[in-house]
């Protein structure tokens, strides 16, 4: 397979995972808001009524983490061929967009464990609630963030320094780091509450945290399937 193959292949992987995520978004809006964390008993029905919803979205995610794990594997491709020197940096890049899937994959298997734990009619909600507290800081939580905000800050720089996509595509990148650094410090609110705009599992960090990587995910994806020619390095 040559490079151009290479590129066009990341660029519409990269894509096929936008789009699980943007069906698996319905899924977490049409069940309504969730009750309180807090309230072990309710918050276990909750998830207990919508088993299927919540277990479809962890079938989404594992197809969209399949997905971009791919892009993660083209996008080191570009940079290294680009300016091999800065290979370090596409290894850098490869390493965090790893991490960041396999930790939220680690949220997952919480969540889906959590939804077990309803089935059967003997829900024990304590451990219900210590099982979805332990996705709050990785799943669209401070964890998260900082590693999306060091795979973001890392593939800005490169491209910024190898010129393997267009700046402007670069500086996206290094928005969204910013972003997501800017919601880290949301783990310290006191309160847990979906309907909040700042805190642990408020809609605020998980907007600004998540919808500026996600625009750059497109663009770049784009940006992978226009290339015509393989990028080659530059000759001194």
């Amino acid at each position: 397979m040559n490079d151009l193959k290479v590129f066009h292949l990341t660029g519409w992987f990269g894509l096929v995972g936008v789009a699980f995520l943007a069906f698996e978004i319905p899924l977490w809006v049409l069940p309504g808001n969730p009750p309180l964390i807090s309230d072990a008993v309710a918050h276990s029905q909750y998830l207990a009524d919508i088993r299927v919803i919540a277990l479809t979205r962890v079938l989404f995610d594992m197809g969209m983490y399949a997905c971009l794990m791919v892009f993660f594997a083209g996008f080191r491709h570009l940079i290294q061929k680009t300016k091999p020197e800065y290979e370090w940096v596409a290894t850098l890049v490869f390493g965090a967009g790893i991490v960041w899937w396999a930790v939220s994959l680690v949220a997952d298997s919480l969540e889906g464990g959590a939804v077990l734990n309803t089935l059967g009619g003997n829900t024990d909600p304590t451990v219900v609630r210590a099982l979805v507290e332990g996705t709050l800081l990785i799943y669209n939580g401070s964890i998260a963030f900082a590693v999306t905000a060091l795979f973001m800050a890392s593939a800005g720089y490169a491209i910024l320094a190898t010129g393997a996509m267009s700046k402007w595509i670069g500086w996206v990148a290094l928005a969204s780091a910013f972003l997501c650094l800017v919601a880290i410090p949301s783990m310290y609110a006191e309160v847990v509450d979906h309907n909040a705009f700042y805190n642990v599992a408020g809609w605020g960090p998980t907007i600004v945290a998540n919808v500026p990587p996600l625009i750059w995910f497109i663009v770049a994806s784009v940006s992978m399937i226009r290339k015509r020619l393989p990028t080659v390095p530059p000759v001194h």
